[in-house]
């Protein structure tokens, strides 16, 4: 089955302000002045996702969110639901960065669990999976990235729109990047669990590369095999970095 297009997904993180929509009207605008040959989606935190959604309805650049509550709703204060990014805009959700996996102690089961939250909310899960440096240095990536596949991927997504995005957790905000050869391996082991966890339905599903993809590498890393798209991080938080991955796809 022929692969979809390639999705390159920025990541804002805790960063943006009301101010910072500015980068959002130039992207805009420049993706309107050229047809991008991939998706573009961007992913701000939860006080900017409306706003983003409204100046970007009708364009090309796809809104989501970076995390949401397993939960649909209930008395779970500061929590955001897969409903409510939906009601404000979004078309897909960020869930089991490993931000979240390692500062907030996120399980394979909670990730699965926010997953489904988010294919109920009739919204597309990006599920991040990646192995930190002492895992690497061990031997255990291929091992860890599988087992992350197998248990974060609610059956539910079988034949259904979603993304997997590979973050080696040591190469996220550090500047430093797997070798080429490292990543299509990694890659190729994450569409292995997949279609063993959910089917051959699976084989279009795009795998996102994420961990310090910058303008002058990300043409290199899109080249390799599997890698159907990127997680951005830091180059998507100004336009003209971020377009510069985007002419890179």
């Amino acid at each position: 089955m022929k692969q979809s297009v390639k999705l390159i997904a920025g990541n804002w993180k805790m960063n943006g302000f009301a101010a910072d929509l500015a980068e959002v009207d130039a992207l805009v605008s420049e993706l309107a002045e050229e047809a991008a040959a991939c998706r573009v989606a961007l992913c701000p935190p939860a006080t900017l996702v409306q706003r983003m959604a409204d100046r970007a309805r009708d364009t090309l650049v796809e809104i989501g969110g970076q995390d949401c509550s397993p939960e649909a709703k209930g008395a779970f204060t500061g929590d955001i639901s897969a409903a409510m990014l939906a009601d404000a805009g979004a078309t897909l959700v960020i869930v089991g960065h490993s931000e979240r996996r390692q500062g907030h102690g996120e399980t394979d089961a909670v990730v699965a669990a926010k997953a489904q939250a988010v294919f109920e909310a009739s919204l597309a899960p990006i599920v991040c999976v990646g192995e930190t440096l002492a895992q690497r240095e061990a031997g255990q990536a291929v091992e860890v990235v599988r087992r992350q596949v197998m248990q974060s991927l609610p059956v539910a997504l079988a034949c259904q729109p979603f993304a997997v995005a590979y973050e080696p957790v040591w190469a996220i905000g550090t500047g430093l990047t797997p070798t080429l050869q490292q990543i299509e391996e990694v890659h190729r082991a994450v569409r292995s669990a997949m279609i063993e966890r959910l089917g051959l339905g699976v084989m279009a599903v795009p795998i996102l590369y994420g961990g310090s993809v910058k303008p002058d590498n990300a043409a290199d890393i899109l080249a390799v095999p599997e890698v159907g798209g990127a997680l951005v991080g830091g180059a998507s938080l100004k336009a003209a970095d971020f377009l510069g991955i985007i002419r890179a796809a």
